[in-house]
């Protein structure tokens, strides 16, 4: 079933786990296989995983990046550097409860295409580029905010902001959908770790953002709570 919901990844085409975790710059680094990975990167740190359909994937529920989200200046410089290593970065995420959908696409160190819609806020706060034919043929992604403040225009705006569904018909397109992917056919093992500013502390199992940052803490406070979510999802049940 692969991993998707309240998460964050990024899909590198033609490059090694390796390559991702060195820029990346990924420290206590431990090889795991796919399902030890995933899991691990819904509790804290990245998994970037082996090749998966031409696809080098790198998974963290809370430190993908570390401290910030899409709606922060911060992350289109970091997904700038992180191309200016590798060449061609897709990243996707969704958080259900604050409604928080994300994709961005960045090439050679520019960022070609970013969006960010946080239905809790009511906010496009990231709109980088033109939409995509992808995201045309979807209608969904395609508007800044509604045209004027008429119900008609609202109604219209509203329609093309995403769901979590929406999120992974992006990747799909972009990359490869993570949540159709079959765990028994991902027989390499990957690589966690966790980045720069991420350190571990004595409880096992857990780690530390090296922030102030109140948004970090109530992050890093989800831990468990996710953690136990990935358990049920990949056990079969329903995302609720």
């Amino acid at each position: 079933m692969g991993f998707g919901y309240k998460t964050s990844w990024l899909a590198v085409p033609g490059r090694s786990a390796e390559d991702v975790a060195d820029a990346l710059k990924l420290h206590d680094r431990e090889v795991l296989d796919w399902a030890a990975g995933t899991e691990r990167a819904y509790e804290s740190g990245v998994y970037v995983a082996a090749s998966v359909q031409g696809w080098t994937l790198a998974h963290g529920r809370l430190h993908l990046p570390a401290g910030f989200d899409a709606a922060d200046p911060r992350f289109c410089d970091w997904l700038r550097q992180l191309s200016r290593s590798l060449g061609d970065v897709r990243y996707f995420a969704n958080e259900r409860v604050p409604d928080y959908h994300v994709w961005a696409w960045a090439r050679d160190g520019e960022v070609v295409r970013a969006y960010c819609f946080i239905g809790e806020r009511g906010e496009i706060p990231l709109f980088v580029g033109d939409p995509t034919d992808d995201e045309i043929e979807l209608a969904k992604g395609t508007q800044r905010g509604p045209e004027t403040g008429s119900d008609e225009h609202w109604a219209a705006w509203f329609a093309t902001t995403p769901s979590e569904s929406d999120v992974m018909a992006m990747a799909g397109r972009w990359s490869v959908d993570p949540t159709t992917i079959d765990d028994a056919a991902v027989t390499a093992a990957g690589i966690h770790g966790l980045p720069p500013s991420v350190r571990h502390t004595s409880r096992v199992g857990q780690a530390v953002q090296l922030s102030t940052d109140d948004a970090a803490a109530d992050e890093a406070a989800k831990m468990h709570e996710d953690a136990a979510f990935w358990r049920r999802f990949r056990a079969g049940d329903p995302p609720s």
